[in-house]
């Protein structure tokens, strides 16, 4: 049984649907996330937030006491890509940091009433391109995104792939989207429990990223993606969601191309409910799961061990 602290995220969402024919303009919908979305998210204590220029996109290191200096989560944050930013999930992705014991960079990039696509991966790739140039090696960087940032973390490895460059050692996906042509089942199935996410208003917010793109192009919808070669991969979702066939989905074509492939499901949980880390025990013991999982990916101990590194 969902606790009662996890209904907040459930409420949020609506709330949201309840108020669709009042987020009228772009800004109205970022404004309604800023305040509503953010305050899901408690606060995690020790760890500091320090914003940068990351080859010219806006970025923020978000760095918990006692980190690991060398390792670090690369992380696109969701909103369908017409809200969300470094500051709405800063909270979300400080709880991660902190339990998986690494520094992280949280990367922004434009919404779609700014620009469409490929203009957010062009930022992701520059964001990525600036970690690397600061002395980082991949092998010791995992690449993360929730939701939309799904399409950033598969569009950032395409590319990286292509172009014949090393790979981050692991990728943690929350919620993702990775099909715009909605094809999942659970759009239905699921209809009559999730609020905010019925397919029409998905498929307005495909429409609004890529126009009358292809949307089987790999590199919005990762579902269509050659996976072969990628890194291990542990997604989460929340039973209750119209989106979670997709991460079945997407772990199925995974394990397919022969990538180690781990999807949780949670019972009763909804899009992104993760986003309630520090109040919902749901939330925390997601989070708790995505460190267990990626800390030994990272070359680092079990929480409270000292690294052989730092032994030595």
């Amino acid at each position: 049984m969902a606790s009662i602290e996890s209904e907040a995220n459930r409420n949020h969402y609506a709330v949201m649907a309840a108020n669709a024919d009042k987020l009228t303009s772009p800004q109205a919908i970022i404004d309604h996330n800023d305040i509503h979305w953010t305050a899901l998210t408690g606060e995690p204590h020790g760890v500091d937030y320090i914003e940068v220029d990351a080859g010219g996109v806006p970025a923020m290191w978000v760095v918990p006491k006692g980190a690991d200096e060398q390792r670090v989560l690369f992380y696109a944050h969701g909103g369908g890509f017409i809200g969300g930013s470094i500051y709405t999930h800063r909270k979300l992705v400080g709880h991660l940091a902190r339990a998986i014991g690494c520094r992280a960079l949280l990367y922004d990039y434009p919404l779609a009433h700014q620009a469409q696509h490929p203009a957010q991966l062009e930022a992701a790739i520059s964001a990525w391109n600036w970690l690397v140039d600061q002395g980082f090696d991949p092998g010791r960087i995992v690449i993360a995104g929730d939701s939309c940032g799904a399409v950033l973390t598969y569009g950032v490895l395409q590319r990286l792939r292509a172009q014949g460059r090393p790979l981050p050692v692991a990728t943690l996906i929350i919620s993702g989207w990775f099909d715009m042509a909605l094809t999942a089942a659970s759009y239905e199935t699921n209809r009559e429990k999730d609020p905010a996410f019925a397919r029409e208003a998905v498929d307005w917010l495909a429409a609004n990223f890529i126009g009358d793109a292809d949307r089987r192009d790999p590199e919005v919808s990762p579902l269509y993606a050659d996976l072969s070669g990628f890194p291990p991969v542990f997604l989460q979702a929340g039973a209750d969601e119209t989106l979670v066939d997709e991460s079945r989905m997407f772990a199925e074509r995974a394990r397919q191309a022969g990538v180690e492939t781990r999807l949780d499901v949670f019972d009763g949980m909804l899009h992104s409910f993760q986003m309630m880390a520090g109040r919902a025990p749901e939330a925390d013991n997601a989070i708790a799961g995505f460190a267990a999982w990626v800390r030994p990916r990272l070359g680092l101990p079990a929480a409270g061990e000292k690294t052989r590194e730092k032994a030595a």
